[in-house]
């Protein structure tokens, strides 16, 4: 049955304003998405995460849904663009980078695979930020994603529950979002609110008072935590979301049946990086209240619970003083307690105690002792966890241990972002590769076909096209969309490297001063927020911002150099990025990256990756093999000993290295002063290059600039490149999130899906 816009607008689509024809279709899919029904079942799965950055939703609902062409019709005979409403629509500010990305996907494939389940959140007012540049450096403003005129897809449920905190208690409100599957049934996002919240207590740009928690707890993501107020909010944050996990779960567990000791048949929770760890000490202080005993409590949690760990770096391994959970959540303190001595009474260990000897509270320990799986995200970042990271742990369970690598949803990263190229595809090997991602490889037998090769670079051209449309008529950004689209866009994090990036950016510019030219023009793009208080971060932001002014204000190098970094990147300015990209910078410091999603966007895309051999860079490799990927650097067991023998000093290779000398000198020279560069904010990157450059971006820099530089001549073969290019779309179904999301499954949660149609 056909769904006509006019049913919901009340009035020929010609004659609706564009809010109007937005609410108008927005209304027409929720409708559609409650016919298709929910996946259920007698066990579901609740998916916890900080974060869930799902991008704008309204062509991805209207593909997933099969009503994209009939509704781009409707308003294309009416004189209206559905591009116009992708424009209009604001995006979700529900999440950050990769984390959050990951759980959108996720969900997605939850819903695709038929499984029943929801992802549990925060429903947060003004998400991280959003970043504007002023004079070459970041500021933050609040991303009010709520309150710009549209009908949300965000609608309330009408349930609430109480969270007690110390001294106080809070109502919440829950929230749903319907996650559309590709030809399924759907599933949800429920996201938690508190009524009271108050957006008139953020101050100057996103700084609020952070002790009043009634009004501030779902202000923002990741409040700025460079201060003890800012950490404990972080702690009342997450407590918050699972406080009300754990309310929801028990409910409907019990409304199907459970009589909670066999809570496992019923319910079934993975733990998305440790910001949700406090429901484990939750579930069982709720299931002791009930009459279970302590000890069945904790084997009822473990049976329910898993876990997955996104990072080995210790700053995100969260640790909170035992005093902060004495403040926040005082009723939770004594469970805490007494898994500590659980553990204590079993394990000597001093690494794996739940609580140390200076009063520290370690949530990934929590997690990993009362879950029954604990899993890394690409086979490089699990053995690492396993034989380094948390070798003590995989020691005592082994069995617990396992790999999941990450995946991407293909409808939105290849049919909704890349149109012609799903076209090609579609017209070549059909279209089940939508959901049998692995049919891709239908694509090689057509690598020595020149004709088809020559459609593969048309498709890419057409995409930089359109990309350098964008920027020019809604950035004011002119690029040359013949030149080289070189693309870093991630994290801003000295872990992921973009100042090697920035740094061989000044060689070029060096080189080209002497009088050496490269063979194309190159753009570099950058798309990276820095958390407000990772001061380093914004310095590098300062620096790459700055060298680009150095750029534009040099008439001859200009023409063939051009460093743009995009202000507020985010979901919708990557679907327009990534199928533009002709290369793609996976650059972290090896052993440093647990997986990376970005990389698998890019590959999908026909891009071709430049990175070290780190996260799922590893599997790529192995996938499209040596010829169709650039991988430098050292390897992640030469950084690992780097760091256990304490033995790197990044002034020795500054000072044998004139390149690096020159470049890193360039940083606080005179050209950067004379295009508005912060001697303060200059000064201290150098420094800390100099003195420190805790992840090693020296070491890397030769064989980075002469990899790049092979890279860039190979390029100019056309038809070998686009050869690279498809074999990296070939080889790309591995990374389908559906066939993660199956393996979670098989492996862990163990749901029956809905088959019903």
């Amino acid at each position: 049955m056909t769904r006509l816009i006019t049913d919901y607008t009340g009035k020929p689509l010609n004659e609706c304003t564009e809010l109007e024809l937005f609410n108008g279709v927005l209304n027409l899919v929720n409708d559609a998405e409650k016919e298709k029904g929910y996946n259920t079942g007698k066990k579901k799965l609740y998916y916890i995460s900080a974060e869930f950055l799902i991008g704008k939703l309204l062509s991805n609902n209207l593909i997933n849904l099969g009503l994209y062409q009939d509704v781009k019709k409707q308003l294309e005979d009416a004189g209206r663009s559905l591009a116009d409403l992708e424009e209009f629509e604001y995006e979700p500010s529900l999440g950050n980078g990769g984390l959050g990305r990951l759980a959108a996907c996720f969900v997605d494939s939850l819903a695709t695979l038929g499984l029943p389940a929801d992802g549990v959140g925060l429903a947060y007012h003004c998400g991280l930020f959003k970043q504007n540049f002023e004079n070459n450096k970041q500021s933050e403003t609040p991303d009010r994603w709520l309150q710009w005129g549209h009908e949300s897809w965000m609608r309330s449920t009408g349930k609430h529950y109480t969270v007690d905190f110390g001294g106080f208690s809070l109502t919440s409100t829950m929230y749903e979002i319907g996650v559309t599957g590709y030809g399924s049934k759907c599933g949800k996002l429920r996201l938690f609110d508190v009524d009271t919240l108050d957006e008139r207590v953020i101050r100057d740009q996103i700084s609020f008072d952070k002790k009043q928690i009634a009004k501030n707890l779902t202000l923002f993501l990741y409040p700025d935590d460079s201060d003890e107020d800012g950490r404990i909010l972080r702690v009342y944050q997450e407590y918050f979301m699972v406080a009300n996990a754990a309310q929801l779960i028990l409910e409907e567990a019990q409304a199907k049946g459970s009589n909670l000791h066999d809570l496992a048949d019923y319910a079934a929770i993975q733990i998305n990086d440790t910001h949700p760890t406090m429901v484990i000490p939750e579930l069982i202080r709720r299931l002791t209240q009930k009459g279970i005993s302590f000890e069945e409590s904790i084997e009822i949690v473990r049976a329910v619970c898993g876990y997955t760990n996104h990072t080995i770096l210790a700053e995100a391994l969260e640790t909170w003083p035992r005093a902060y959970l004495q403040k926040a959540v005082p009723q939770l303190l004594p469970v805490i307690e007494k898994l500590q001595a659980y553990v204590a009474e079993r394990y000597q260990e001093p690494f794996v105690q739940i609580i140390d000897g200076n009063d520290n509270v370690h949530m990934a320990n929590i997690d990993i002792h009362f879950s029954h799986s604990v899993n890394g995200v690409a086979k490089l970042h699990t053995e690492i966890l396993k034989n380094t990271e948390l070798a003590p742990f995989y020691q005592i369970y082994p069995e617990k241990f396992n790999n999941k690598t990450n995946g991407i949803t293909f409808r939105r990263w290849g049919v909704m972002c890349d149109p012609a190229l799903t076209s090609l595809i579609n017209e070549t090997i059909g279209n089940d590769w939508i959901r049998h991602a692995d049919d891709l490889k239908k694509l090689e037998d057509k690598k020595d076909d020149p004709d088809f090769l020559q459609k593969i670079l048309a498709v890419k051209q057409e995409n930089k096209q359109n990309f350098t449309d964008y920027l020019k008529n809604y950035r004011g950004i002119e690029v040359d969309p013949s030149s080289v689209f070189d693309v870093q866009s991630k994290r801003l994090h000295e872990y992921k490297r973009q100042q090697l990036n920035l740094l061989w950016a000044i060689s070029v510019y060096n080189d080209m001063v002497e009088g050496k030219f490269p063979t194309r023009p190159i753009t570099v793009f950058f798309g990276a927020k820095a958390a407000p208080a990772y001061i380093i971060a914004k310095d590098i932001i300062h620096a790459i911002l700055t060298f680009s002014k150095v750029l534009d204000a040099d008439p001859d190098a200009s023409k063939w150099l051009k460093v743009v970094m995009l202000e507020n990147y985010n979901v919708s300015l990557a679907e327009k990025l990534i199928p533009a990209a002709d290369i793609s910078e996976q650059i972290s410091l090896a052993s440093k990256e647990a997986s990376g999603t970005g990389n698998m966007k890019f590959m999908l895309n026909g891009a071709v990756t430049l990175g070290t051999m780190d996260g799922a860079n590893v599997e790529i490799a192995d996938l499209v093999g040596p010829d169709n990927i650039y991988t430098f650097g050292q390897s992640s067991d030469e950084v690992i000993a780097h760091y256990k023998k304490a033995d790197y000093v990044s002034r020795e290779y500054y000072e044998r290295d004139p390149k690096l000398r020159k470049a890193v000198d360039f940083l606080t020279g005179d050209l950067m002063m004379q295009n508005g560069g912060d001697p303060e904010n200059l000064g201290r990157l150098s420094h800390e290059l100099l003195s420190k450059d805790w992840f090693m971006t020296f070491p890397d820099f030769e064989d980075y600039c002469e990899t790049k530089a092979r890279m860039l001549a190979d390029y100019e073969d056309r038809e070998s490149w686009s050869r690279k290019m498809l074999m990296n779309t070939a080889n790309a179904g591995f990374f389908s999130s559906d066939r993660t999301i199956a393996q979670y499954n098989e492996d862990i949660w163990h749901l029956t899906p809905d088959t019903d149609k």
